[in-house]
């Protein structure tokens, strides 16, 4: 399984990279529009900071879901709001960055499971 990851800072790119892997699924980094894009194919699952100035991430999270896939937002704990747009923009869930650095393969190989077992 094939999960993108849009993510503007590499360090945190990498940090979700090496989550994906350890939840068993092959990640498909970028750190832009287009090369999101290029990741969707054949990702049916996707990761979206939304903390980035080099893309609009709920344009992306729009795209992801056009596209098919199941869309895990993460950002910062305190800005409500931008999380609420997140989630109307179709993202299945969106986390703390705090959630994922700590529990990173646990809680996607958890969203994964729960997604796959869902209906979409």
């Amino acid at each position: 399984m094939r999960i993108a990851i849009l993510a503007q800072d590499l360090i945190w790119q990498e940090r979700l990279a090496r989550s994906v892997e350890h939840a068993g699924a092959e990640p498909a980094r970028s750190g832009t529009a287009p090369e999101f894009d290029r990741a969707l194919v054949d990702a049916g699952f996707a990761i979206v900071d939304l903390t980035a100035r080099a893309y609009d991430p709920l344009a992306a999270i729009e795209r992801a879901v056009a596209a098919g896939a199941h869309v895990l937002a993460v950002g910062q704990h305190d800005d409500h709001e931008l999380r609420k747009r997140a989630l109307a923009c179709g993202a299945d869930r969106v986390l703390a960055y705090r959630k994922l650095f700590e529990e990173g393969p646990a809680t996607i190989e958890a969203w994964v499971g729960r997604a796959t077992g869902a209906a979409r």
